[in-house]
């Protein structure tokens, strides 16, 4: 008990004289946060701060390695467990730091998260198994790599992108350790505990510059680090006991960022959104559109963390399918959160679902429509061939009409034309597009005259018009066959 409080108190202390000097630090190189759309402070703020969570932890954990009492042998008995996600944790934090320094793209984080998840894998950082009760246990064989892949990177950018208020971050991270060392405590693994209690000072020396109004914020190499540690952590204590309860609390103590990232995901893919595009919708976000000033909304959300990861507590005394039971009433309470403050629309999401259905398969028959036209345009070898190709291409595109004048060398006029069969729509409902046609003349270039319906969407008439160019361009009068047009 009394290396468990040395350890917190020691951290924090270290954590608390560590944080002004990274803050004057960062000052000094210009390793500021500036405002922006995004962001919600209005002022330059230093963004380093996981330099002194990250310090502070280690300082203190390093040590106690070596001690010769019941943490040292609890230690030695997941030695290489523990080494490989610090190392890890140590490397991810490092990536963090460079991006804060001079910007990565995000695909270039997720490789390094995945690579350093494979590595913790490797040495038998995995969730091998689940018991829900004494007749039901699951074992995931092979499955627990990507499994474990997916819950450690996963957790990491949940944690990442929580980041968004002072002090929100750092005190779900704050929760979600003391949780783990409770429950490490309960189940016997000390050492875990000591690791989770060093993190946790860190974290609350921190957060006395990082709450509201911050002075300081965490940045990347912070949340990454805290994620990656946490997660990894976690699956470490989960697969001591192969409790359900073991991997339970975790999620619960970070439901929210956890469902947050979900809902992200879910809203990017039903807005045909890049997954790493940034978006000014998450949870936190809500919270201020509905009028609550960010210190409240922090508090709102710490509440919520604790109010989870509290009952969550109920499942280290509950057994067999209780724990179960409390688990998902739990998760359903979480949800009901998310519904209240507007991230979870089911009409919408539906809605979304449809449109995002729709839209992939008028695609798709666009662009079986363009490769026909491909063929048509492939085999023309005289003027006469290349306009049928444009009239077919465009009664495959559904165009309302297409039509280019010709002057011939007589200097008479020819206007070739083509017209759908259809119902000629309203002028204000057609999309009109003149295209540059190259030929073999000297001179300014023909002129292709199209009409589109927008059929109640400019993105897919647009995206007609752009398949159209397309084969048009590969395939102009210039690349006609010699005298092939010399009667234009």
């Amino acid at each position: 008990m009394h290396t468990y409080l040395f350890t917190f108190s020691l951290s924090l202390l270290l954590s608390m004289g560590l944080t002004p000097a990274v803050i004057w630090l960062a000052r000094r190189l210009g390793t500021v946060d500036a405002p922006n759309v995004r962001k919600i402070h209005s002022s330059s703020i230093p963004h380093i701060g996981g330099v002194a969570v990250f310090i502070s932890m280690m300082t203190l954990i390093i040590p106690v390695l070596f001690l010769p009492n019941i943490i040292g042998v609890s230690f030695r008995d997941i030695s290489a467990k523990v080494i490989v996600t610090l190392a890890a944790s140590s490397f991810i934090f490092l990536i963090g730091l460079v991006d804060d320094l001079k910007r990565l793209r995000a695909r270039h984080k997720l490789a390094a998260q995945l690579v350093a998840a494979i590595v913790v894998c490797s040495f038998g950082v995995r969730i091998n198994a689940i018991t829900i009760s004494e007749l039901l246990s699951i074992n995931f064989g092979w499955f627990s790599w990507p499994l474990t892949i997916l819950w450690i990177v996963g957790i990491t950018n949940a944690i990442n992108l929580s980041d968004g208020l002072d002090g929100l971050a750092a005190g779900i991270s704050a929760v979600a350790c003391g949780v783990i060392a409770i429950f490490s405590v309960y189940s016997g693994q000390v050492f875990m505990a000591v690791l989770m209690l060093a993190l946790l000072g860190s974290l609350i020396g921190f957060l006395f510059f990082n709450f509201s109004p911050a002075k300081i914020f965490m940045g990347d190499c912070g949340s990454m680090f805290l994620g990656f540690t946490i997660a990894s952590s976690s699956v470490i204590c989960a697969s001591k006991s192969s409790a359900l309860v073991g991997l339970a609390l975790p999620v619960l103590a970070m439901g929210i960022p956890i469902f947050d990232t979900l809902f992200s995901m879910l809203r990017r893919f039903l807005e045909r959104r890049s997954m790493f595009a940034p978006d000014r919708s998450h949870f936190h976000h809500r919270l201020l559109d509905l009028g609550i000033k960010q210190r409240e909304a922090v508090i709102v959300i710490y509440a919520v963390t604790v109010l989870a990861a509290g009952l969550g507590m109920f499942m280290m005394v509950t057994h067999n399918t209780n724990s179960l039971i409390v688990f998902i009433c739990i998760l359903l309470l979480l949800l009901l959160v998310f519904r209240v403050v507007g991230s979870v629309r089911l009409r919408e999401t539906i809605d979304g679902l449809r449109k995002k259905y729709a839209v992939t398969s008028q695609t798709n028959e666009e662009v079986r429509s363009f490769e026909a036209a491909q063929l048509h345009f492939r085999r023309a070898e005289t003027f006469e061939q290349w306009w049928e190709a444009i009239s077919f291409a465009a009664e495959s595109l559904e165009f309302s009409s297409v039509n280019m004048l010709l002057t011939n060398r007589d200097r008479t006029s020819n206007l070739l034309e083509w017209r759908s069969n259809g119902n000629t729509p309203n002028s204000m409902e057609i999309l009109k597009v003149d295209l540059p046609v190259r030929d073999r003349r000297s001179g300014p270039p023909l002129n292709l005259k199209i009409e589109v319906c927008r059929d109640g969407s400019l993105e897919a008439a647009g995206r007609k018009v752009a398949l159209f160019t397309r084969l048009v361009d590969e395939t102009s009068l210039a690349t006609l066959p010699a005298k092939a047009d010399d009667d234009v």
